[in-house]
């Protein structure tokens, strides 16, 4: 909080190049919507950091505003040592950005999306193509580069936002649900480059996620639930909140059975449509016994490690997916009504 203070002086943020963004009580408005509720945190250069939550959590206002595409109402925020509202332009040049939503002219070539990217960014003339040529390979599109975008299949067209968010060469990409919307086999084959970009350029990564499977490949996690950071730790930290093993059981009466698993082994069931879901320190242990003891019969059981899905559902009572859709709906509908006032 010592550069908060600075800040309120008046001081000048002290560039440290091993913080690549810092974000202090950032908070957006949108007229009594809070998207974004007063969230601070760091992320070291060379990180992998995500933000993990529902649709409508307050993930894409926060990429927004760190982007200098919305201005915060309260707060302050830098990326790579430049400040969000003062420096712009700064901040701009430092960072790339995958958006949710499709950004690419698909009436152009793959190589015309990127030239028209690096003039706008002004990559010099002189080393223009080369670096197309680079992105293109490192994506592996380099075939494909005269090819109309119209006719790539999403995977590729997602590959191709990355090249093109890297093609000026920035400090830190942001991804804005970068796989939302592909198969599986495609999402893994886009984290597959992403790391690989990690590993051979030491770019920061700064991710929102709803997949929990994405969100493993972070060095660092937010979980954010109503615009506020609720935790914050390690993929293995953060399942600690869970203790234990996750078991699942189907029962030929499953709220009688609630009742006598909360009576007789003092746990304290879940009940949904997929049957009983309650935690235990050995699951593997507690399955026969249970299944033995249990006066109603049991007609499935399981046991596995707990999934951050188990963490988010510890801390906040309920499923990343339970109210997601109509949050974002709302705040789309919101940010629609506001309009693009700043850039």
């Amino acid at each position: 909080m010592e550069e908060f203070k600075r800040y309120l002086r008046g001081e000048r943020f002290v560039n440290d190049p091993s913080v690549a963004i810092q974000v202090e009580g950032l908070t957006k408005d949108f007229k009594g919507l809070v998207a974004v509720n007063r969230v601070s945190f760091r992320v070291p250069a060379g990180e992998i950091f995500g933000f993990l939550g529902p649709n409508g959590a307050g993930k894409t206002t926060m990429v927004k505003m760190l982007c200098t595409l919305l201005r915060p109402t309260a707060g302050m925020a830098w990326i790579a040592g430049y400040d969000v509202e003062r420096e712009p332009n700064r901040v701009r040049k430092s960072l790339g950005i995958i958006f949710q939503d499709p950004s690419l002219d698909d009436r152009l070539t793959a190589w015309e999306n990127l030239r028209f990217h690096g003039i706008i960014y002004k990559v010099p003339r002189r080393d223009l193509s080369a670096r197309i040529e680079q992105a293109l390979t490192l994506m592996e599109l380099a075939d494909r580069a005269d090819d109309l975008v119209r006719n790539f299949s999403g995977g590729m067209k997602r590959r191709l936002e990355i090249a093109r968010g890297l093609l000026h060469a920035p400090k830190v990409l942001f991804l804005d649900e970068p796989t939302i919307g592909l198969d599986p086999q495609t999402r893994h084959r886009i984290w597959e480059y992403l790391l690989k970009l990690r590993q051979e350029h030491s770019i920061t990564l700064f991710m929102t996620t709803h997949y929990m499977d994405e969100a493993e490949y972070c060095d660092r996690i937010a979980i954010i639930d109503n615009g506020a950071i609720i935790a914050l730790d390690t993929p293995s930290q953060l399942k600690t909140v869970v203790q234990g093993d996750v078991i699942s059981l189907q029962t030929d009466d499953n709220t009688r059975a609630k009742s006598e698993l909360e009576r007789k082994y003092a746990v304290s069931p879940r009940q949904d449509s997929q049957g009983l879901h309650f935690e235990v320190s050995n699951g593997a242990a507690f399955i026969p016994r249970v299944v033995r003891e249990l006066e109603v019969p049991v007609t499935a059981a399981s046991v596995r490690q707990p999934t951050l899905e188990d963490v988010f559902l510890k801390i906040t009572g309920r499923k990343i997916r339970d109210d997601g859709a109509s949050g974002s709906d709302r705040l789309k509908s919101t940010m629609r009504r506001m309009g693009r006032r700043w850039r």
